[in-house]
């Protein structure tokens, strides 16, 4: 298959890529040269896609069977992008975001659940879930039932620039006693970013369209288990100690960004770890164990050192001094 990958140098890209290679795909990547270099066997080509006119004469005549775009900024980049592809390849994938869909999630939502609202031709990605959404709608727009919409939500693994598995391993790697959020078996729910990347390849070879929840069927694993599984990896000395989610909030200790992956089992958070990703699954989506994803993504820290993080999202992880307060705090 003749891929194209808008981007391909980061996380879930780098991931794209990697994956059509070992598929022995024929990949092109397309960003602007800036931060990683394109990996070996790739055919790259340097350009700044915000730039409509940049990108049509880098992309000139050539086509592809597939493209596969990572893009979270402003959804007009998208409209570009795929009015200019929209005659030049038969299939899309778009990584999107479960945070489409209208807060709060409910439990068991599908596809089906409410969206929030976005706008193709918007110029402004400060808002990730309407930008995500717009994004949705400009690939829509152009491509129709040829768009694969993949609503990713909490990936992890390898290359992870978000930084939240990264927090995790760094922090128990440290030892000592560890703070770790309500119930060890609460499930979760996420997708490997490699997992992800044979999807939606397999996806673009077959010419399947729609929208989908591409995460773990909810309980895949555990808080508990990934954790717990962090700190054989590492080899750590590590004490975990579960603190309740109650007490948590009264000290302050906010869900997802100080404690990185956890959300309470509530109305509010409840439905982010208990979405209905059936159609994925039956459309071929495979999760691989969550102990494979962590002693990878341990192996990559130790091989590449921590990236940079994006500059778009939170600094995920819970000050040290914080966290010793808390646990000075239990009866």
């Amino acid at each position: 298959m003749r891929l194209l990958v808008l981007g391909g140098t980061h996380f879930v890209g780098r991931a794209v890529v990697e994956t059509a290679l070992a598929r022995g795909d024929e990949v092109t990547t397309l960003n602007r040269g800036v931060s990683r270099p394109a990996a070996t066997g790739v055919t790259s080509i340097v350009a700044d896609r915000t730039d409509p006119e940049a990108l049509r004469r880098a992309v000139g005549d050539q086509e592809w069977d597939a493209v596969v775009d990572t893009w979270s900024g402003a959804p007009r980049v998208l409209r570009d992008s795929c009015g200019l592809l929209a005659d030049r390849t038969r299939h899309y994938g778009y990584v999107s975001s479960r945070s489409v869909y209208r807060w709060p999630m409910p439990l068991g939502a599908d596809e089906r659940a409410p969206l929030v609202d976005g706008d193709p031709d918007g110029d402004n990605g400060d808002d990730y879930a309407t930008a995500k959404r717009g994004g949705e709608l400009a690939v829509l727009r152009e491509f129709g039932d040829r768009a694969l919409l993949a609503r990713a939500g909490l990936v992890l693994g390898p290359y992870e620039n978000v930084g939240r598995l990264p927090w995790w391993l760094r922090r128990i790697e440290r030892g000592g006693r560890v703070l770790v959020p309500g119930d060890p078996s609460r499930p979760l729910q996420y997708i490997d970013a490699r997992d992800l990347a044979a999807w939606m390849l397999a996806a673009a070879e077959r010419g399947a369209g729609g929208a989908f929840n591409a995460v773990s069927r909810t309980g895949h694993t555990t808080m508990g288990e990934l954790l717990e599984t962090a700190v054989k990896v590492t080899g750590s000395d590590a004490e975990l100690v579960w603190v309740a989610a109650e007490v948590l909030d009264g000290a302050g200790v906010s869900p997802w960004i100080e404690l990185p992956i956890w959300l309470p089992d509530d109305a509010e958070y409840g439905g982010m770890h208990n979405s209905d990703v059936s159609a994925a699954h039956d459309a071929g989506l495979v999760c691989r164990p969550v102990q494979e994803t962590v002693a990878d993504t341990w192996a990559w820290l130790h091989a590449e050192g921590d990236p940079p993080l994006r500059p778009d999202r939170p600094r995920p992880g819970l000050d040290p001094a914080k966290e010793k307060q808390v646990l000075d705090g239990l009866a």
